[in-house]
C-alpha cells in the first residue's frame, strides 16, 4: 500500500515484549523500567492476527523485536504462525544475542530468515559497562551460530557513542573483512534514557566514515544487501562483509521509509518518533475481524508523516524498549 507521500509501506516491526535482560545505558536506567502487566501485552495469537491483516494490504516483511524478543515465552510459535502466511516473504529478528545460540536451530526451523544483533563493543569489559549485565562470550557464540546456520545477512547493529566505543570503529571494520558480517553504525538518537546526553556523545556517520577511510583507505561504495533498509553500505577491499551507516539524525531517510511499528501493548505507530498511535489491541479484544483490522492499519498508513522531528526532542515518557526497537 502507498502512503500519502507515495512510499510503498511493506514492512512491519513487531515488538513482542517490553522486557529485556540487559540494561543498556542509552536505553534504560540501572533499575530498569516498570514493565507492562502481562494481560496488557498482545498474545501471540493476537499478533499473528495483526500480521495476517497487514499482509492483506501489502505488508510482506516482518521483523520481531522487543525489548529482548527471545525472553518472550513460546516465541517460536509466533515464527511458525507468521511463516505459514504465504504473503510474508521475509521474517527477521533483532536480538541482543545472549539467548540466541541455544534457540537458533529451532528459530530457523520455525521460519526465521535472518538476524540482527545489537552489539556496541567487541571489548568484553566495555560491553559489560554498556549493557550493565551482558556477557560478551554468550553473544559472540550466538553470532557464530547464526553464521553457521546461514541466516544471512547477519548484521551487527552498533550504536556509535563518543567516549564509549568510538575507538573500536576500526576493530568492527576489520571484523567485516574476516567474516561475512554486516556492521551497521547507527547514529545515537535522542530517545528515552539517552535524550539528555545524546548531543554530547553524538557522532555523525560522516565522521565514522572519515575515520575508517583514514585507517583503511577508500571504501567500495554502492553495495546492496538483503533488507538494506535505511543503511548505506560500504566495503573494505577484499572484505567478506560490509560496513553500513544509518544516518537517522544527520541525514534522515524518511523519504524512503517503508515501515510501521507495532508496540507490545498493541499500538500501531506510523513513525518511531511520531506521537500518533492507533489502538489495535482494543479492536482485537472487541472482536474486530480481519478486514476491520486491515482497515485500521490502512488508516495508520494514511497518517504516516512525511518525516520525523527528532531535532525537537523526545517528549514520550517511554524508553525505546517500551516502544519497540
Amino acid at each position: 500500500m502507498l502512503d500519502n507521500f507515495q512510499r510503498k509501506i511493506n514492512y512491519l516491526r513487531v515488538s513482542v515484549t517490553d522486557r529485556c535482560n540487559f540494561r543498556c545505558v542509552y536505553c534504560m536506567p540501572p533499575e530498569g523500567v516498570k514493565f507492562t502487566p502481562h494481560q496488557e501485552i498482545l498474545s501471540l495469537e493476537e499478533i499473528s492476527r495483526v500480521v495476517d491483516a497487514a499482509s492483506d494490504i501489502g505488508i510482506t516483511k516482518v521483523r520481531i523485536t522487543g525489548g529482548e524478543p527471545l525472553v518472550r515465552k513460546n516465541i517460536l510459535d509466533l515464527f511458525r504462525y507468521i511463516s505459514a502466511n504465504p504473503c510474508i516473504d521475509d521474517i527477521s529478528l533483532t536480538t541482543n544475542g545472549v539467548l540466541f545460540a541455544d534457540m537458533a536451530e529451532d528459530l530457523k526451523k520455525s521460519g526465521l530468515n535472518r538476524v540482527n544483533f545489537s552489539l556496541d563493543s567487541l571489548n568484553p569489559e566495555t560491553f559489560r559497562e554498556v549493557t550493565r549485565v551482558g556477557n560478551f562470550p554468550d553473544v559472540w557464540r550466538g553470532i557464530n551460530k547464526a553464521l553457521e546456520l546461514n541466516l544471512h545477512p547477519v548484521k551487527l547493529n552498533v550504536v556509535a557513542v563518543r567516549g564509549v566505543n568510538d575507538q573500536e570503529f576500526g576493530d568492527f571494520a576489520r571484523l567485516s573483512r574476516e567474516l561475512p558480517l554486516h556492521i551497521r553504525f547507527i547514529e545515537l538518537m535522542p530517545i528515552g534514557e539517552c535524550n539528555p546526553w545524546a548531543v554530547g556523545n553524538f557522532i555523525k556517520a560522516e565522521e565514522i566514515l572519515q575515520r575508517l577511510q583514514e585507517e583503511f583507505g577508500p571504501l567500495e561504495t554502492k553495495i546492496k544487501i538483503t533488507g538494506s533498509g535505511p543503511a548505506q553500505y560500504y566495503r573494505l577491499p577484499g572484505a567478506k562483509g560490509t560496513i553500513g551507516v544509518i544516518t537517522a539524525m544527520s541525514n534522515h531517510f524518511c523519504h524512503s521509509c517503508n515501515r510501521l511499528r507495532l508496540t507490545a501493548n498493541g499500538q500501531l505507530r506510523p513513525c518511531l518518533y511520531g506521537k500518533q498511535e492507533f489502538d489495535l489491541k482494543t479492536a482485537l479484544r472487541s472482536g474486530a475481524g480481519r478486514q476491520e483490522l486491515a482497515d485500521l492499519i490502512a488508516k495508520a498508513i494514511r497518517y504516516k508523516p512525511s518525516q520525523h522531528h527528532m531535532e525537537e526532542g523526545w517528549t514520550d515518557r517511554r524508553v525505546m524498549s517500551q516502544i519497540g526497537g
